[in-house]
């Protein structure tokens, strides 16, 4: 029989995490996101007793395949009796965690697919008014070039002003705005101006929360 203290797969470990210029257990949990004890239950026990997610994990930093890592870190002592036993079990280890690998990536296909769905089908949602109105607008406009353009920036604006509110995405200044200029948030298009002096907006820029998406385009005044 397999004893649970009869192995110590530290070594093997670190000669995987030397392979891939991973230094500590510590900086191994940062790079896959497994928690210290974890890794540690893994040294110790091998990986019959470990969740297949975290093995998933493992697999893919220290850049070996599933059946590779499970095979380094298995309990089997081919010098025992029951060799043929030990392996059929190991092998049938192997396919029950294939097995649940696949079933977790399907399932995590088919959230991906419906987290995609449900965004695209709010945002549609939010600019519901510009794809109603805006066909109809721009054939008028076709139609009749007298047509004063002041009408169609409503049905454009407002939709787009609405997604972006609900994104909680702000403009860093409006265009036209005469501001000091701020290398960090702003771009300047021409000339040379330094920190502090006065520049117009030409093109917006853009924050989400504290994020920086887009710095405003600048020319000098």
């Amino acid at each position: 029989m397999v004893s649970q203290n009869c192995i110590d797969f530290t070594q093997k470990l670190q000669d995987l995490m030397r392979q891939v210029s991973i230094v500590s257990f510590k900086a191994l949990s940062r790079a896959t996101g497994v928690s210290e004890r974890q890794i540690l239950r893994l040294r110790r026990f091998g990986a019959e007793q470990m969740r297949v997610d975290v093995l998933v994990k493992l697999s893919q930093t220290l850049e070996v395949s599933l059946s590779e890592l499970i095979a380094n870190f298995s309990q089997v002592d081919l010098e025992k009796d029951d060799q043929e036993s030990s392996t059929q079990g190991l092998l049938q280890h192997l396919e029950d965690l294939k097995r649940e690998y696949e079933r977790v990536q399907l399932q995590l296909e088919q959230q991906q697919q419906t987290l995609l769905q449900d965004f695209q089908q709010s945002s549609l949602q939010l600019l519901e008014s510009l794809l109603l109105q805006f066909p109809t607008a721009a054939q008028k406009a076709r139609e009749n070039p007298n047509l004063p353009a002041i009408n169609i920036v409503p049905l454009v604006l407002k939709p787009l002003e609405k997604l972006l509110y609900e994104w909680g995405v702000e403009a860093i200044a409006p265009v036209g705005a005469e501001l000091p200029y701020d290398p960090k948030l702003h771009q300047l298009m021409e000339g040379s101006v330094q920190p502090g002096e006065t520049v117009k907006v030409r093109y917006t820029g853009y924050y989400q929360g504290n994020k920086l998406l887009y710095r405003a385009k600048v020319s000098p005044v």
